[in-house]
């Protein structure tokens, strides 16, 4: 293990910290806002991967405990003090999809982190922003699969992802020569999300954008 290793451990779990009790003491009267915040905000962890130097570091003792902490945050929660205390707040299995996208791709793709930033931007800042767009501004609803979700939520999706995903790009100096690869990575993790029901979206638009990404870079 790395110096860098012990910085971005520190750096992920101080700023997660930090992220909780904000979204649980601060936020504590808006549950819904609070769940999204979090939701949302923990999609920077993608501007810290560059300070890890070892894979297990990032994949095992960074992403991998965040499945098991997301799950004791859920109304699923073996733990009754905690799942009464926290399930207020809506967090269902989302963030453990999220949690389990993070893993999967950090064990996949270490030595390409802007691959993961790709996947953690779809399900953090995009799926994230519709949700609260939705429920801000969706006067037009659909029902694919049992979810209902909006087309003005999907909308906001679409064009924050295609400028969150251009930001994360030039951070990692990957910027594509094509610039139209960045809407249609950020199409595909729209359509995904919107179609996807029950949380599993932190799973499809992720591996969706990535899928997407590597077929045109690749």
């Amino acid at each position: 293990m790395t110096t860098g290793d012990f910085i971005g451990l520190a750096f992920v779990y101080g700023y997660v910290a930090i992220l909780l009790i904000i979204s649980e003491k601060i936020l504590k009267k808006h549950p819904k806002f609070s769940r999204k915040f979090l939701h949302i905000m923990v999609g920077n962890i993608l501007f810290i991967l560059p300070l890890f130097n070892t894979w297990w570091v990032m994949s095992l003792l960074v992403a991998a405990p965040f499945i098991v902490l997301t799950f004791l945050m859920s109304p699923h929660s073996p733990i009754k003090a905690v799942k009464d205390r926290l399930s207020e707040s809506g967090h269902g299995l989302g963030l453990v999809y999220y949690s389990i996208s993070w893993t999967v791709l950090a064990l996949l793709f270490f030595n390409q982190p802007w691959i993961i930033a790709v996947g953690i931007a779809a399900m953090s800042y995009g799926d994230g922003i519709a949700s609260l767009a939705g429920e801000r501004f969706g006067k037009h609803q659909y029902n694919f699969f049992g979810d209902t979700k909006s087309v003005e939520g999907s909308l906001a999706m679409f064009l924050v992802l295609i400028i969150t995903l251009g930001i994360v790009l030039l951070y990692y100096n990957v910027l594509p020569a094509n610039l139209l690869i960045i809407p249609v990575v950020a199409l595909v993790a729209t359509i995904l999300e919107g179609i996807t029901p029950k949380g599993l979206d932190n799973l499809t638009a992720c591996f969706g954008a990535v899928g997407a990404y590597l077929i045109l870079t690749l």
